[in-house]
């Protein structure tokens, strides 16, 4: 019996497929315009930059755009209260929703679960420029439901949004209000995908609710708590720029000050448009190194790739 193997060429192949490349076209266009060729504009961080002289008629200055943005007193703390802030974001991004995640699966009435679910999710959708706007009315001293609260119960308001002690935590928990819903789902779906007949053997052994998640659902949900995590080091001086801008003021920008609005400031306010590009690109680089580290981690410690 002979079997006979037809060969298709190779521009046969190409030919039908030609379509689906074509489709990925604009797709392609926009990365080339929105992300690799603004990478242009990072000369201005070796730069004298002027606007009228542009990218390449600037004077050429080399990294003493760099070495002024470390002499600059208030770098340090700027920097600091960028880690600070992001380390606690993403300590907090990662637990809340997973407590979520698993609380709610364990909710048996489905009207219940799925309101409960909307609830939590509803923040997301909403920009930051709204949520601050509800969130400068509730902790209005003199108008808002915060001080209205303690007023009746005899004691002076505080101004959170003006207490530079409390700043950094309203950020964070502020954030998580806003993101822990989008982490719920990715968290729920991941305990979907967990074989049941586990639970039913535990159940067969006697394991209540409690064990059922330490023994079966945590480690079910290990993989993508890994990626999640390693995901959030890219983010270690991404403290959230709409946020802090939206919130901040000069009476906090001792604990609430962070790199972007920082480079805003510079950048937009005071037309230090190198230093602010160097700052920029500092944060980016740092940002690679960390994400990178992060990969690495994930490969040795949970052999776990994300490529």
């Amino acid at each position: 019996m002979s079997v006979s193997v037809s060969y298709k060429p190779k521009h046969a192949s190409f030919r039908r497929q030609l379509p689906l490349h074509l489709m990925l076209l604009p797709c392609v266009a926009i990365v080339l315009i929105y992300h690799y060729y603004p990478m242009v504009g990072l000369s201005i961080a070796f730069q004298n930059y002027n606007p009228r002289m542009g990218f390449f008629g600037s004077k050429w200055v080399g990294l003493a755009n760099f070495r002024y943005l470390m002499m600059l007193p208030n770098f340090a703390s700027v920097l600091f209260n960028t880690v600070y802030i992001s380390l606690m974001k993403m300590a907090a991004g990662l637990i809340v929703p997973i407590v979520y995640a698993i609380l709610l699966d364990q909710i048996r009435i489905s009207w219940l679960k799925r309101s409960i679910q909307t609830v939590i999710y509803i923040p997301y959708f909403l920009s930051w420029v709204i949520l601050s706007g509800i969130l400068i009315d509730l902790l209005s001293p003199s108008t808002g439901l915060v001080g209205d609260l303690f007023r009746s119960l005899g004691a002076e308001p505080p101004f959170l949004l003006a207490d530079a002690a409390a700043f950094p935590y309203l950020l964070v928990v502020t954030d998580v209000w806003k993101g822990a819903g989008y982490g719920t789902i990715i968290y729920l779906a991941a305990i979907t995908a967990i074989d049941p007949s586990l639970y039913e053997a535990a159940i067969m052994d006697g394991a209540n609710r409690f064990k059922q998640v330490i023994h079966i659902t945590l480690p079910g949900m290990a993989p993508i708590i890994v990626l999640m995590a390693t995901l959030s080091l890219g983010n270690i001086l991404n403290a959230g720029f709409e946020q802090v801008l939206n919130l901040y003021s000069p009476v906090v920008y001792s604990t609430g000050d962070i790199i972007d609005t920082f480079v805003y400031r510079v950048g937009l306010q005071n037309n230090q448009f190198g230093v602010a590009t160097a700052a920029g690109l500092f944060k980016s680089v740092v940002s690679f190194v960390f994400i990178a580290v992060g990969y690495l981690l994930a490969y040795r410690f949970a052999d776990y790739t994300v490529f």
